[in-house]
């Protein structure tokens, strides 16, 4: 197992850097999109939970306005929010805007696959068997994800999150980066039955 956790910690940041590099031209593209489009910084940044409940800022590129907490459904996001900009359609979509994670997984904040990152008002109100999702780093991709996404409600997620941490191996990372990226590629997932994201974030 030590064996598997350090290929997991070399692979995160081999494939994160890469990432980086390859992409940064498209990011420089991406930047001056976002910054013609609306008001407001090129990134996203916000308080998560991590592994053993550090709390770290996360990396995403901007999707809404500015301010978009204090407006409309708050810490929901509707399929055709207002409060969501032009290209920040197109990268949720595509799920884009959440390369810039490569950042975390490269500082060691966050793995390429692991449970979805938590907001801290959100892990007051955890039970002792959700907070073991903080037993592994977050992840950029997650089982869940490929289960369902939003679709799921929060039990099933937690026990996605649960079976994920208790049977992780290589392969199965390997698998869920697999599916994911299908996923991402047909642009689908992101809401939920009711057109809605449950976890806010203000991307």
């Amino acid at each position: 197992m030590r064996i598997q956790i350090f290929f997991k910690k070399f692979i995160d940041f081999s494939m994160a850097l890469i990432g980086l590099i390859s992409l940064a031209p498209v990011f420089v593209v991406l930047a001056v999109l976002i910054k013609l489009d609306s008001k407001g910084p090129v990134f996203f940044r916000q308080k998560r939970i991590g592994q053993n409940g550090k709390i770290f800022k996360i990396w995403k590129f901007r999707t809404m306005i500015k301010e978009a907490q204090s407006l409309g459904l708050r810490y929901e996001v509707a399929k055709n929010d207002p409060r969501i900009t032009k290209i920040g359609k197109f990268l949720r979509r595509f799920g884009i805007d959440e390369l810039p994670q490569f950042i975390n997984v490269i500082l060691g904040e966050m793995s390429l696959v692991g449970p979805r990152t938590a907001l801290p008002h959100q892990v007051k109100r955890y039970s002792e068997l959700e907070k073991r999702r903080f037993q592994v780093k977050p992840g950029i991709a997650s089982l869940a994800h490929i289960k369902g996404w939003n679709a799921l409600s929060w039990k099933e997620r937690i026990k996605l999150d649960i079976w994920y941490i208790e049977n992780w191996s290589i392969w199965l990372d390997f698998k869920i980066l697999l599916k994911i990226g299908i996923i991402v590629l047909l642009g689908k997932g992101q809401y939920g039955k009711k057109g809605l994201v449950k976890d806010y974030d203000q991307k």
